[in-house]
């Protein structure tokens, strides 16, 4: 039965930091005793999962960040996945809280839509049914795997980071396992407060595409375009005859198109000049961060360097939960 799959829920987080993450779990549908809870606690988060995953003595992993809030019954979804033998991986979306302001769910607008989130889109919104996928669909924040695989294929590269999760799940493609995407399989995370933490997430996106490029090859020339209107738009000043100019009116009628079916869509009217903002700013800031994944990246010159993790479990197979005062999100020491 798929409610008799064992799980080890892996979460990690900084150094002292708060696990939001863990209120939610208490009251999962699922049976107790067929779940345990890790908190890796480092500065590196690749190598804080693969060290998790390595001491975990589930059937699965699941993965979360450590402010994915969960429903009751995504362990329970993720199992009835897991039962086929020919999934490897299942997860589902992130979406934006309703709670969040107004900024916020601007971002959570254009991630979600065709021009901003592109091929991933489908990480930031809930639609469809269950289906077979590939790893734009799937994110790490939120995503199942069977430890055997995972193991097998040496775990995450730790030198990514991030895209360590879509590297690895290249590979797991590659052998012929099947990843599942399920968009009932939700979690629910805020995003980035601010515009200058915006600009950070997505130069870093940008730049962990670089750097997986550099590892394991050209995956699509469409992870390129936003790099290449990045180099046009440097050289246009220079444009010796008008035309040269019709890309760029035409990427302008695009974000205006798209931010105002954001804002109608959405109902954030008021968040109409976030949205024409936040287009250009995302596909700026990645392929800029693109290109210096290309160029310079960063496992070049942290070779040879490791990470300290602590590992802690905070709820046992087969044993009741131990946890601070409900809602507080901090981790037992």
């Amino acid at each position: 039965m798929a409610d008799s799959i064992t799980f080890s829920i892996i979460i990690p987080v900084k150094p002292g930091g708060t696990v939001r993450a863990l209120d939610r779990l208490r009251s999962l549908a699922y049976p107790s005793s067929h779940m345990e809870v890790l908190v890796a606690e480092g500065t590196r988060p690749s190598r804080q999962r693969n060290q998790a995953a390595a001491a975990a003595a589930g059937e699965m992993l699941y993965f979360l960040d450590d402010d994915s809030l969960a429903s009751p019954d995504f362990l329970a979804r993720a199992a009835a996945h897991l039962a086929d033998p020919s999934v490897a991986a299942v997860g589902g979306p992130s979406l934006t809280p309703a709670s969040d302001s107004r900024f916020q769910r601007a971002i959570g607008v254009v991630l979600a839509s065709r021009l901003g989130g592109g091929g991933a889109r489908n990480r930031y919104r809930a639609t469809g049914s269950p289906r077979r996928t590939s790893e734009r669909e799937l994110i790490l924040c939120n995503l199942a795997m069977r430890r055997d695989v995972f193991l097998a294929e040496g775990g995450l590269d730790e030198r990514l980071y991030p895209n360590e999760e879509n590297e690895l799940m290249d590979r797991i493609s590659k052998r012929g396992m099947g990843l599942v995407h399920d968009p009932d399989l939700a979690v629910r995370r805020s995003q980035r407060s601010t515009f200058r933490a915006f600009v950070r997430q997505f130069f870093g996106y940008g730049r962990g595409r670089g750097e997986q490029t550099r590892i394991a090859g050209v995956r699509s020339v469409v992870d390129f375009l936003p790099t290449v209107f990045l180099i046009y738009l440097l050289l246009l000043p220079v444009a010796p005859w008008a035309p040269c100019f019709l890309p760029a009116a035409l990427y302008g009628a695009a974000v205006m198109v798209s931010a105002l079916s954001g804002a109608v869509r959405s109902r954030l009217y008021a968040a109409l000049p976030w949205l024409v903002v936040l287009y250009p700013t995302l596909h700026l800031c990645y392929g800029a961060g693109l290109l210096k994944g290309l160029l310079t990246p960063r496992f070049r010159s942290e070779a040879g360097e490791t990470a300290a993790v602590t590992i802690r479990c905070i709820k046992e197979f087969g044993a009741p939960w131990h946890l601070p005062a409900h809602g507080t999100g901090e981790v037992p020491q």
